[in-house]
C-alpha cells in the first residue's frame, strides 16, 4: 500500500510569519494535532504540535499583557528541519519512521511541495485494514518451516473448504529462524473444520485448544 492511498490531501498550514495565536484557534477549532509551516512556494519548512502551541500560550494565571506572547511569530517555536516522505513510499515502510522517531505525523512532499500528511491514526487505520479485522472473521495462526512454496501450500487447504481468505501475515517464529508464523484471517464463524484439516495436513497451529479438545 501506498503513502498517496492514505494521506489527508487538505491540510491546514501556516507561514513562519504567522502568529501563535492564529496556531491556537486552528487547533480549537479543528481536530488536528499537528500544523505544517510552509512558505510562499509550498515547500515545508517546519512543523508545531499542539504542545508546541500550548506550551508558548501565556497561562490563564498570567496577567494580560502576557497576551503579548500569542502574537510572537510561529516560526520562534516550530521544529525544523522537518522529515517528510513521499506519496509513492510504501506505507509498512514508513511505519518504522513513526515508531524509531517516535512522530506523530508526517508530511508527504512532492516535487518539494507539500501535497498532503500522514498521522498516527492514519497508520493505526492502515494497519486495521491490512489485518483485516475490520471485517468479520476468524484467526489461526500456523507454525511452518521457513522454505519457499510453504505459503501456497498451507492457502490451499483453505481453498479446498472454499474459504476466503482476507489477510495473511507472517512472522518469525520466536528465535527459531528455521519455522515462520501464519497468521490467517478468513471469512467464516466456524474455524474448527479448518484447523482440523491444517493438523491433519501436519501442520501445527498455535493457541488454546480448550474449544475443540478432540482435535
Amino acid at each position: 500500500m501506498l503513502v498517496e492511498e492514505i494521506m489527508k490531501t487538505k491540510v491546514i498550514t501556516l507561514t513562519p510569519k504567522s502568529t501563535i495565536a492564529e496556531a491556537l484557534k486552528i487547533l480549537n477549532e479543528h481536530p488536528i494535532r499537528h500544523i505544517p509551516i510552509v512558505n510562499s512556494g509550498k515547500q515545508v519548512v517546519g512543523i508545531v504540535s499542539d504542545r508546541d502551541v500550548r506550551d508558548a500560550s501565556p497561562s490563564i494565571f498570567q496577567q494580560d499583557h502576557a497576551s503579548d506572547e500569542l502574537y510572537n511569530p510561529i516560526h520562534t517555536i516550530m521544529s525544523t528541519p522537518v522529515v517528510t516522505v513521499h506519496p509513492l513510499d510504501f506505507v509498512e515502510e514508513i511505519a518504522a519512521i513513526f515508531y524509531e522517531q517516535e512522530f506523530a505525523c508526517v508530511p508527504v512532499v512532492s516535487e518539494n511541495k507539500l501535497v498532503g500528511i500522514v498521522t498516527e491514526k492514519d497508520m493505526l487505520y492502515t494497519l486495521i485494514q491490512l489485518t483485516g479485522t475490520n471485517v468479520q472473521s476468524s484467526q489461526l495462526e500456523v507454525k511452518v518451516p521457513d522454505r519457499a512454496g510453504i505459503l501456497p501450500e498451507v492457502a490451499n487447504i483453505f481453498g479446498k473448504r472454499k474459504v476466503n481468505i482476507t489477510s495473511v501475515l507472517i512472522y518469525p517464529y520466536k528465535s527459531d529462524r528455521q519455522y515462520k508464523i501464519l497468521v490467517f484471517r478468513f471469512q467464516t464463524m466456524n474455524p474448527l473444520p479448518i484447523k482440523a484439516d491444517l493438523k491433519a495436513a501436519g501442520y501445527q497451529v498455535l493457541g488454546p485448544d480448550a474449544e475443540d479438545p478432540a482435535l
